[in-house]
């Protein structure tokens, strides 16, 4: 299957087939050119060495797994190799791993040399079925996500399902968050598909018509300064809860990304039948629908958060299945409507 990001001369190719990894040299240019290809300790070693594999020139480079990757520091020694590797405007950065190393390499590539060619191959559930599309790069400042970097729109996205096999079940479940606030924002069909059950069975179609929701909403707001905020439902809250209790540094025993986007998405879901039902669906994927998370300290990480302006921060709330709406709600409402700890 091959969707097109349609955004002019910034358009790509969105490749989704099993065993397209070792294909790439197909979907890109790879000869006559350096590529750095970044990975980290979390990925399986050959998905990284199949692309090496492909290169005339290429090196690899491996940060360590985890969000605390996502930093100043990671930044500048991946910048620093570049570098030593003798890059140019011309080469090509290539990054193979999840949503961070995704991040991370998409970020470099924008500002290495103001600018260089950027290829995503996603090997989670999470950046395959989000995260890999749509030019958002960048890193965290401290407990702050993604506040520092740039748009920047990949070359071509191969979406590979085959290494998901390799993905522990909390870790590929993980990922689905993204997939059902999806469909609850834009595509019933894809919120049924999780209604009839069948995930591991359905997951081609279910990553496929997830790229399809985001691909259609970048298109129309590339750099979200309209429609694009709604993929921000659930994120708001969510990050908040991560900046809290996610996965980060010594803190290994806290809550994934797409974990904590479910538990921010409940509260903004108007219709009670339809939050009764994204309810069983979060349970029966394993995801949490409640958490012992402190309220305040939520609350001020949500004051940091890059869509707050002062007083307000802006909100998506979804009233019924397949539309959102986006809310300027006054700072001091949000303990009122935050409800972590509600069945």
């Amino acid at each position: 299957m091959k969707l097109t990001m349609q955004l002019g001369k910034r358009s790509y190719d969105i490749i989704l087939k099993r065993g397209c990894l070792a294909n790439l040299h197909q979907f890109a240019n790879l000869s006559h050119r350096k590529v750095f290809v970044l990975t980290d300790t979390g990925v399986p070693a050959q998905f990284a060495q199949t692309v090496l594999d492909q290169c005339q020139d290429g090196m690899i480079y491996t940060v360590p797994q985890g969000e605390g990757s996502k930093c100043l520091k990671t930044y500048g020694t991946v910048l620093q190799a570049m570098l030593e590797f003798g890059m140019t405007r011309r080469d090509v950065v290539v990054s193979v791993g999840g949503g961070v190393i995704g991040d991370l390499g998409g970020f470099c590539a924008a500002s290495y040399m103001r600018g260089i060619d950027f290829i995503n191959c996603p090997t989670t559930t999470l950046s395959q079925i989000d995260s890999s599309i749509g030019g958002k790069t960048g890193i965290d400042l401290g407990d702050t996500k993604n506040i520092v970097g740039a748009f920047w729109q990949p070359k071509v996205v191969l979406v590979d399902p085959d290494t998901l096999e390799t993905l522990p079940r909390r870790h590929f479940v993980n990922g689905l968050a993204e997939a059902v606030k999806a469909g609850l924002i834009a595509d019933p069909e894809l919120f049924a598909l999780f209604e009839k059950g069948n995930v591991r069975e359905d997951i081609e179609q279910i990553i496929y018509r997830s790229l399809r929701v985001k691909k259609n909403i970048v298109e129309q707001d590339e750099r979200e300064a309209g429609p694009r905020k709604a993929l921000n439902f659930g994120h708001t809250i969510g990050h908040g809860i991560e900046a809290v209790k996610g996965v980060k540094g010594r803190r290994t025993n806290g809550l994934f990304h797409g974990e904590c986007v479910a538990l921010g998405m409940l509260p903004m879901i108007e219709d009670k039948a339809l939050a009764k039902r994204t309810r069983a669906v979060l349970r029966s994927l394993g995801l949490p629908t409640r958490t012992g998370v402190d309220k305040k300290k939520v609350l001020a990480q949500m004051q940091h958060d890059k869509k707050s302006q002062g007083d307000s921060i802006t909100i998506i709330k979804v009233p019924g299945l397949g539309c959102w709406r986006a809310d300027s709600l006054p700072m001091r409402e949000l303990p009122t409507l935050l409800g972590l700890d509600e069945e």
